[in-house]
């Protein structure tokens, strides 16, 4: 896929503020500090289009990304990040739901994750959550070049073990360094456009 033209077209927080389209929309969840902002910024070829933030919890709206005119990627408040208050918290879970019960021309959801750690309690939430909507998922496992090679088919088993991921459910390792699992999310966008 090439990427030729990108921009932050909306920025939401209630659902009338959403583009009206019928463009496939393709959302992204992962914990705060995951590295969302440069897996956007790796799939667009882009080096700081999504700001990236050394403090987690940055993002606090539903971003939604036009890209090739075509499709939208849709980044959301990242979850599990503790000096985020617990009302502010609640509404970000609830900004999030809202898109999620409503929105029908959302096509699958990345679930990212970080390739270095046991997934956590929200991260098992989260796709749980995502599982009884009955979403399209695939999870992408972020900073895969910070585990060594001899270290990585144990942490293949201990992330999908933890997730209780059925062969079904795609599965890809992803470095922002390397670009490894780029051409593979771009499968995954392309079969829907």
């Amino acid at each position: 896929m090439k990427i030729g033209s990108v921009d932050l077209k909306h920025i939401a927080v209630r659902q009338s503020q959403y583009p009206e389209s019928n463009y496939p929309e393709f959302l992204l969840v992962g914990r705060s500090n995951v590295g969302k902002s440069s897996f956007i910024n790796t799939l667009i070829n882009r080096k700081n289009f999504a700001r990236t933030s050394s403090k987690p919890g940055k993002t606090q709206t539903l971003n939604f990304y036009f890209i090739n005119n075509l499709f939208y990627l849709i980044d959301v408040p990242g979850y599990g990040y503790a000096n985020v208050g617990k009302v502010t918290s609640k509404k970000m879970g609830l900004m999030i739901e809202e898109y999620i019960k409503n929105r029908s021309s959302l096509s699958h959801v990345f679930l990212l994750i970080d390739y270095r750690h046991k997934p956590s309690e929200d991260d098992i939430l989260m796709y749980n959550f995502l599982k009884f909507y009955g979403l399209k998922i695939t999870i992408v496992a972020t900073k895969y070049d910070k585990i060594s090679k001899n270290n990585r088919i144990k942490q293949d088993k201990l992330i999908r073990a933890t997730l209780k991921l059925d062969e079904k459910i795609d599965f890809i390792p992803f470095s922002t360094i390397t670009k490894k699992g780029r051409e593979e999310v771009y499968q995954i966008i392309e079969s829907y456009l």
